[in-house]
């Protein structure tokens, strides 16, 4: 934990100090000082750190609830995309972008975003039924994941033009370029109260490696504990992808990291994975601007590069252990 927590705190400084333009520790203490330049003071206080709290932000929801979703579906492969909460809030913004409602108002976006994901819950209930098995609700995300798919499929197809087309391609790609505070005002209320609900059911992740009836003869209510991860996943992953755009591999390949570090019990890895991915997203996001392009590179497109590598090397190791 203590490494984890200095790995964050580096991150988010050197998401600070870095970019295309390289800024000096001694320049931005001056800036934070309020003795700085007009110059340093934009691109650190305007530019880079709301860019540096989203990333940390959406790092950590990510990485929380793929912990959580493993946990509760006993499925090493679970992410958030499996109940098609991902899918569910990117279909929601691309809604915005494709009616132009993201035009008459910036937070329009975000918050189309927040509510298709809050929305996906009624038809994954309705799929799920009152069934507790984690293979009911697997199955009823993978359907409603592959039909938002198929909407944003439909919305990408029937774009008015190019220019349309483009926008909502460019934002499912992810990123955090040209974020303002405003985002963050948005998102943080929707991550605060999506970990603090996944947070909650430590015990109940832990009662659930015995199997639904132990789990019951231990006294977990296994209906409100879905509600409560449900929940929790559409709000917080929700209020993640509407300022970041699809992002994926973080909520899949963090738990697989930092679980070889505890005693591989569900509950243990929920806060090492919301650490572990805030840093990783933050590198990831730095990575994004050093790296020399025409363009800035997408940070889903940097993700998924590292994201593959790094879980193929811990399916190997650990294989046998899961």
């Amino acid at each position: 934990m203590a490494a984890l927590i200095g790995l964050v705190i580096f991150a988010g400084i050197a998401s600070l100090l870095l970019g295309p333009v390289s800024i000096p520790p001694a320049r931005a203490l001056a800036v934070l000082g309020g003795h700085g330049d007009e110059v340093a003071r934009a691109i650190l206080l305007e530019l880079r750190l709301p860019r540096s709290i989203l990333a940390l932000l959406v790092g950590a929801m990510l990485g929380l609830s793929g912990a959580a979703l493993q946990g509760y579906l006993r499925n090493p492969l679970a992410e958030p995309s499996v109940l098609g909460a991902s899918n569910a809030a990117a279909l929601g913004a691309v809604g915005a972008l494709y009616f132009g409602l993201a035009q008459l108002h910036p937070a329009l976006l975000p918050l189309l975003a927040i509510a298709a994901g809050l929305l996906a819950l009624l038809p994954l209930f309705l799929l799920a039924g009152r069934a507790e098995s984690p293979l009911t609700l697997i199955l009823a995300g993978i359907a409603i994941s592959t039909l938002a798919g198929a909407a944003i499929s439909l919305a990408l197809n029937l774009s008015p033009n190019p220019y349309a087309a483009m926008e909502i391609m460019t934002w499912l790609l992810g990123s955090f370029e040209n974020r303002s505070f405003q985002h963050v005002w948005i998102a943080l209320p929707c991550i605060v109260i999506g970990s603090a609900l996944l947070l909650f059911d430590g015990r109940a992740l832990d009662a659930l490696t015995l199997g639904e009836d132990g789990a019951r003869a231990l006294g977990v209510d296994l209906g409100r504990a879905r509600l409560r991860i449900l929940l929790g996943i559409a709000i917080g992953v929700g209020g993640a992808v509407a300022v970041s755009g699809s992002i994926g591999f973080i909520g899949l390949i963090v738990p697989h990291i930092v679980r070889p570090f505890t005693d591989r019990s569900p509950s243990a890895i929920l806060l090492p994975s919301a650490l572990a991915g805030a840093a990783l997203l933050t590198i990831a996001d730095i990575g994004v601007r050093l790296i020399p392009s025409t363009n800035e590179l997408k940070l889903g497109v940097v993700t998924a590069f590292l994201g593959v590598p790094v879980f193929l090397v811990y399916l190997v190791r650990e294989r046998r252990l899961w």
